[in-house]
């Protein structure tokens, strides 16, 4: 073999690893079966499913079924997001909170937030993302991958956004309100100079004075930007989410799937911005789901274009929820006697644990009207 051949290989074979290194160092939203790059990514797991449905950036229009079983890594979205997190790599580092946090049970917190903020620390580079989801204990640290068989008969929700580094602070000014429990934090302070919200948020330093309503606003990393404003409540603050938060926000009446405490009832007092309650049980494209088992509690508007996450059952102790708005896409839960509920996701208003986040998701997508 010449030299030249010989040099021809060589950078070749050079050239292959440093994709398959920039590859591994990669802390985005990934699509359905964990392959290539999303701005973002909705897995919902109904009760007694181990795989769930997913909706990604780049395949808005309906549910797809998730590319594989939840408690297995590889293959699927969220675990390859997670591959860094669960695992080691030098340039990926993190910040993990979780009111339940892996191998720390009975832990006091007023927090319900659970969540995971990720970045890659190479040079010149800037790639993160913002994980938020509903599942107790999970992702462990540095301990390799591990699903909590158990919540596989539980409904749960992950939300995955790809961000640039710039956005963090204001995430994390967001979460001071939600005062979430940081159980790892490993991302160095040369990443996050002058960001002054995320150092409070790592060392635990929580407002204790007003104002107890914020409002920030981020955008994902995408060249066509989703916009999300993020708008968080202490739990200093006393009002009902579900009336005074979360039917303003709307200007519309609502449809809540939610356990309920018998105290707050349906409220129909003021003309197109109601409180409806949706009896159980209720299916997600061809998943079924039950208020018994389901961890999560949402809302839809009506007409149907909203969709909104809470955190909590609908009692008169809620303070936080999450909503999703004209994401420009339509997706189906129906409940018994066929009642149909549309999402429409363009914006994401979040409402956070438990001291309440809204976030909302402006997506500028093709419109589409394909049901499950």
């Amino acid at each position: 073999m010449t030299q030249k051949r010989m040099l021809s290989y060589v950078k070749l074979h050079i050239y292959f690893i440093l994709i398959a290194v920039s590859e591994s160092q990669n802390p985005k939203c990934r699509q359905a079966d964990g392959g290539g790059d999303v701005d973002w990514a909705i897995l919902y797991k109904a009760p007694g499913q181990a795989s769930g449905k997913i909706i990604v950036s780049t395949n808005a229009g309906a549910w797809a079924n998730g590319a594989a079983v939840l408690t297995q890594q590889n293959g699927h979205s969220f675990g390859v997001t997670l591959e860094h997190v669960v695992g080691n790599h030098n340039e990926i580092k993190f910040l993990a909170y979780n009111n339940v946090p892996p191998g720390m049970p009975n832990v006091k917190t007023k927090s319900n937030s659970k969540g995971v903020i990720i970045v890659r620390t190479t040079a010149n580079t800037d790639a993160a993302s913002w994980i938020v989801h509903t599942v107790p204990g999970f992702p462990a640290a540095k301990t390799g991958y591990s699903w909590p068989a158990a919540e596989n008969a539980k409904g749960h929700l992950l939300i995955c956004l790809t961000i640039s580094e710039s956005q963090i602070n204001a995430i994390a000014a967001s979460l001071l309100r939600a005062e979430p429990l940081v159980h790892y934090n490993d991302i160095p302070e040369t990443e996050t100079v002058g960001m002054q919200y995320f150092k409070k948020l790592s060392d635990g330093q929580f407002p204790t004075v007003p104002p107890y309503l914020s409002r920030q606003s981020i955008k994902t990393a995408a060249p066509a930007a989703v916009t999300v404003n993020i708008y968080s409540k202490s739990a200093s603050s006393r009002y009902e989410i579900y009336r005074r938060v979360i039917v303003k926000a709307f200007k519309k009446t609502i449809k809540v799937w939610s356990r309920r405490d018998n105290k707050l009832k349906g409220d129909c007092r003021v003309v197109e911005r109601n409180i409806r309650l949706i009896k159980s049980p209720a299916r997600v494209g061809n998943h079924d789901t039950n208020l018994d088992a389901d961890l999560t509690n949402w809302a839809v508007s009506d007409p149907g274009n909203i969709f909104c996450l809470i955190d909590r059952p609908y009692a008169v102790t809620t303070f936080k929820s999450f909503v999703i708005t004209e994401m420009t896409m339509y997706l189906s839960f129906r409940k018994t006697k066929l009642f149909n509920l549309r999402w429409q996701f363009v914006l994401i208003k979040q409402i956070f644990l438990p001291d309440l986040m809204t976030l909302l998701l402006k997506l500028k997508t093709a419109r589409s009207e394909s049901i499950l």
